[in-house]
C-alpha cells in the first residue's frame, strides 16, 4: 500500500511541473549550472543563445518559458532562479519593488514588435490603421491573444486596438491565452483566425503568416529587461549575464527578429 501510494504522489507531483510548462530548479542545484525564468517568446532565440553559452564555457542553463506574469509570481513565492528576463518593464518593476531583484544588474536587453497574423494557407495582407474592421474579419470566429489583463503580449495588443479605436468591436471575441506562444499555437492550428503576438514568435511557426504589423505609437514600447534576482548566489550568474549581452549572444536574437537595446 505505501509503495503504490507513493508512486502516485510521484507521478501527480511530475504531472504538475509538465503541466506548469516550467522547470522548477531545486535550491541544490550543481553551482556550474545557471537558473533563467524568461517569457515564453524568448524560447527559440535564447535556446540558441543558451547552446552556444554551454559550449564555450562548459556551463549549463535551466530555462523556465511561461508568461512574464506568472514567473513573477513564481518567483515571489520564492521559486529559486538566478536570472528574470520580462517581456515587459511592468512585470520587472514588480519584483522589483518587492526587492527580489539586484538593482545594479538590471537593464534593458531587447525590443520587439507585435503583429496580426492568421493561419498560413490563405492569409491575406490586412492594413492595419485607426478604425480597421477587425471584428468583420474575425467573424464568428475568436482573436487569440495573451491575457490582456496580465500577459505582456496581450496588454500591449489591448492598448494598440485601444488606441486605432477597435477595442470595444473585438472584446468580446478574445481567447485570452496563458502566454504569447499559447495564443500563437491557436493560430496556428486554425482554431482562431486571426491572432496578435510577437514579430518573433511569428517567425519561429511555419504554420503562421504576418497579416499585418502595428504602428509601433499605437502602443507602448516593447522593452525586455533581464537582471539577477536577489537570491541568487550563483557566481556564474554575472557572466552570464555579460554573455547576453555579447555580439555573440546578438546574433542569436537578432535573427529571430528582436532588436538590441543593450
Amino acid at each position: 500500500m505505501t509503495f503504490h501510494l507513493l508512486g502516485r504522489l510521484t507521478k501527480i507531483a511530475v504531472a504538475v511541473t509538465v503541466a506548469g510548462f516550467t522547470t522548477i530548479a531545486s535550491p541544490a542545484m550543481a553551482d556550474d549550472t545557471v537558473t533563467v525564468f524568461a517569457a515564453a517568446s524568448l524560447k527559440n532565440a535564447l535556446d540558441a543563445a543558451n547552446a552556444e553559452w554551454t559550449k564555450e564555457s562548459a556551463k549549463q542553463t535551466t530555462v523556465s518559458y511561461a508568461a512574464s506574469s506568472a514567473l513573477a509570481k513564481q518567483i515571489e513565492s520564492g521559486a529559486p532562479a538566478d536570472l528574470f528576463i520580462s517581456a515587459d518593464l511592468a512585470w520587472m518593476d514588480y519584483v522589483a519593488e518587492k526587492k527580489l531583484i539586484k538593482d545594479d544588474t538590471r537593464s534593458n536587453l531587447l525590443g520587439n514588435r507585435i503583429v496580426l497574423v492568421a493561419p498560413k494557407d490563405g492569409a491575406k495582407t490586412v492594413e492595419i490603421k485607426e478604425g480597421f474592421d477587425l471584428a468583420g474579419l474575425v467573424g464568428d470566429g475568436k482573436l487569440a491573444m495573451g491575457a490582456v489583463d496580465s500577459v505582456p503580449a496581450g496588454k500591449y495588443g489591448k492598448a494598440a486596438l485601444e488606441k486605432l479605436g477597435v477595442w470595444a468591436s473585438v472584446e468580446g471575441k478574445v481567447a485570452g491565452a496563458e502566454s504569447v506562444r499559447a495564443a500563437l499555437a491557436l493560430v496556428s492550428r486554425g482554431e482562431a483566425p486571426y491572432g496578435i503576438v510577437y514579430q518573433t514568435d511569428a517567425a519561429a511557426d511555419p504554420g503562421v503568416a504576418v497579416v499585418g504589423t502595428f504602428p509601433e505609437e499605437s502602443h507602448p514600447p516593447i522593452i525586455y529587461p533581464v537582471a539577477i534576482l536577489s537570491e541568487s548566489k550563483n557566481a556564474d550568474a554575472a557572466a552570464y549575464l555579460e554573455f547576453l549581452k555579447s555580439d555573440k549572444a546578438a546574433a542569436f536574437f537578432t535573427q529571430q527578429g528582436f532588436t538590441l537595446l543593450k
